[in-house]
């Protein structure tokens, strides 16, 4: 007896709590309910807590009562001025009203499908009204509450509100990005080689200005450097003229020397001269002059007697002076052997 009092008792709290597990359930803070009995919305839950339903007749589907995301995939568009632009957007919403949303989309996956529609089609119709230096300048801002204002009156009916939507990125297309990027760099390498020309015109300039003045320069110093020499050589003229005019017969005898320094100044140099020329005549004494032989019979004051002659090339009696040479005279002519 006891034991099937047992069974009875044990059998009685396995269905208490089938029972019990059936018609209670809890919905979170960040969630809110629907009550359906038979596929039929009975009641919305919306505030947290442990709520009863009736066990096997009534069914809970719960809602996310919190901010979503929606991340469409990238799509390439058209812009007023022709250009294509891969726009890549996101969306952000929130279920308003659970009874409509489950009427008309049902899940979070159905919703998603119709969101990316709304988006496209207005991200399309605003854009296609503007340039894409407005998108990419400050107007940008305002183009994208004029999205998010169109998509959330469409959204509405979807029983979701939508609180944002953003143009994460606008780029062009690859094979346009290419195309700008080379024709950016060529712009580039034009200015450059464009401010290459003018800073090799400048410096050309400078160049020459500066050649110019080193001419001008070399050719007044060449000028006082000659000027200086010129007056420097007169003076010495001048000076050597004062010096060997106070004594005509000492500067022929300077000048003799110098040409015998000149011409004999090497070991084996040769000369073939008569010892009578002109240039052996301070030889045989200061006044440089030699007497030709008495005649046989001539005495030293030229009277004939029968005397000896004297030796060719020696005189008798003291010569007289020999009349002076120019100072740039030839003293002699030298032939080398």
């Amino acid at each position: 007896m006891s034991q099937r009092l047992l069974a009875i008792v044990g059998i009685v709290l396995v269905v208490v709590g089938i029972l019990a597990t059936s018609s209670f359930f809890i919905v979170d803070q960040t969630e809110q309910a629907l009550i359906l009995q038979l596929g039929e919305v009975r009641r919305v839950v919306r505030e947290p807590g442990l709520w009863m339903k009736r066990p096997f007749i009534e069914n809970v589907v719960e809602y996310d009562n919190r901010v979503l995301d929606f991340e469409p995939p990238p799509e390439e568009l058209i812009v007023s001025d022709q250009k294509r632009l891969v726009a890549d957007t996101y969306t952000r919403y929130r279920i308003a009203n659970p009874l409509l949303f489950y009427q008309s989309v049902g899940t979070e996956a159905g919703v998603r499908a119709r969101l990316s529609a709304l988006v496209s089609g207005s991200l399309r119709r605003v854009l296609g009204n503007v340039t894409l230096s407005d998108v990419l300048s400050e107007k940008r801002a305002a183009i994208m509450r004029q999205i998010r204002d169109e998509v959330a009156e469409q959204a509405k009916a979807f029983g979701i509100e939508v609180v944002d939507v953003r143009l994460r990125r606008a780029d062009l297309p690859e094979e346009n990005s290419q195309a700008v990027y080379a024709r950016m760099q060529s712009e580039r390498e034009q200015q450059a080689r464009q401010y290459r020309g003018e800073g090799a015109e400048a410096a050309q300039t400078v160049r020459a200005t500066a050649e110019r003045e080193r001419t001008v320069i070399l050719a007044e110093a060449q000028r006082d450097a000659q000027r200086v020499r010129g007056d420097g050589d007169a003076q010495a003229v001048r000076i050597y003229a004062d010096a060997f005019g106070q004594d005509k017969e000492f500067f022929v005898f300077y000048r003799s020397l110098q040409a015998y320094r000149e011409a004999l100044n090497g070991r084996d140099t040769s000369f073939v001269l008569a010892p009578e020329g002109n240039f052996f005549r301070f030889f045989d004494g200061w006044a440089g002059s030699r007497m030709p032989p008495a005649p046989p019979g001539t005495t030293s004051g030229g009277t004939t007697s029968g005397a000896t002659p004297p030796a060719p090339g020696r005189s008798s009696a003291a010569p007289p002076p020999a009349p002076r040479a120019p100072p740039d005279a030839p003293a002699g002519e030298a032939r080398p052997q």
